[in-house]
């Protein structure tokens, strides 16, 4: 059983834990992979907002992927994954959850995303029982409405991730110049002007988002926008994500959300539906990045049982400490034995 950050460190609302006075609510994102379309807006957008170095025209050579993981210069990831369709999943997702028809007026297929043109805009994956993964790879293929019959043989899971903004980050521990630190917003910012390259950051982070630039070799991850935060705005990837997968705001709010979307999947026949990195139990006490998958954690790439990379370090330092006393004393007594 892995042990729980809140018993080694106590109880912890990072704002106010850093020392902010009346910090604003905490704010995250909560990742809804269902509706995610593999379009890489949210890649474009983190790139042109904070001047992050585009990755070139390098395909991997085995994915349609062209960016393959979080680094220096891919704060914003989307990962696609080609798998079979689980058992029980013959038909497709499009046809488990509903026709087009069922969701009322649309927008044309051709303008974008279909979802009800009176939806609330801030909670489009929770607006009546229309189809929500239309639109999804996998769910409905090129093709459809034209007379090309529908793949139901494999599918495409999408997941944009990001930096998870742990609630107990292990980075901000050891790092020794001050470059992370905790935002009043409740996020992670590494300030790449103090950062020395020393490193110890990328090994401590349990998710292994942090990286370093092969050209001056400082740290860089995502800030959550921290300047975007400051002026009352939404961070970039989820101002431009065209399906709103990737949704912005308080984090009390989003977890609600994100329960009651699992829940209504659920509902809707898809029982493999789970979120990721929303309980304050868990081995970093929660993320302040989170996310709804459609499989196993680990098909996306993600530990199964993150934990605090830093949890021992108060016995490290105990035991470190009563050694030092005990050699010491040891030094003491020699020198005295020899002197007498």
């Amino acid at each position: 059983m892995l042990p729980d950050p809140n018993s080694l460190y106590g109880p912890l609302d990072p704002a106010p834990d850093a020392g902010y006075e009346n910090a604003p609510p905490r704010m995250g994102f909560f990742t809804d992979t269902s509706v995610c379309i593999g379009c890489k807006a949210c890649e474009v957008a983190c790139k042109e907002w904070n001047g992050v170095p585009e990755n070139g025209l390098d395909l991997l050579g085995m994915s349609y992927d062209n960016t393959g993981a979080l680094t220096a210069n891919s704060w914003r990831h989307v990962a696609f994954i080609e798998q079979p369709r689980p058992a029980g999943h013959g038909a497709s997702l499009t046809d488990v959850l509903g026709a087009p028809a069922d969701a009322g007026p649309t927008r044309p297929v051709d303008a974008g995303p279909t979802r009800p043109v009176d939806a609330d805009p801030i909670r489009p994956v929770d607006a009546g029982a229309g189809p929500q993964f239309l639109g999804m790879p996998g769910a409905q293929p090129p093709g459809r409405g034209t007379g090309v019959e529908e793949r139901t043989d494999f599918r495409w899971l999408m997941m944009s991730d990001v930096c998870k903004h742990c609630t107990h980050a292990a980075c901000l521990d050891v790092c020794p110049t001050g470059s992370l630190f905790r935002t009043e917003f409740g996020t992670v910012v590494v300030q790449e002007d103090i950062c020395n390259g020393c490193g110890y950051c990328i090994s401590a982070c349990p998710y292994g988002v942090i990286d370093q630039r092969k050209d001056d070799g400082r740290a860089w991850k995502c800030t959550l926008c921290y300047d975007r935060l400051g002026a009352g705005m939404t961070p970039a990837c989820a101002q431009a994500c065209p399906t709103e997968s990737i949704q912005y705001g308080p984090l009390d709010e989003l977890r609600e959300r994100a329960a009651a979307r699992v829940e209504t999947l659920h509902d809707r026949g898809v029982p493999e539906a789970r979120l990721y990195g929303h309980d304050p139990n868990d081995g970093v006490g929660g993320d302040g990045a989170f996310f709804l998958l459609l499989d196993e954690p680990e098909v996306y790439g993600l530990p199964p049982d993150p934990v605090v990379t830093t949890r021992d370090l108060p016995k490290m330092w105990k035991r470190a400490g009563l050694a030092a006393l005990a050699m010491a004393a040891a030094t003491v007594a020699a020198f005295v034995g020899g002197s007498s």
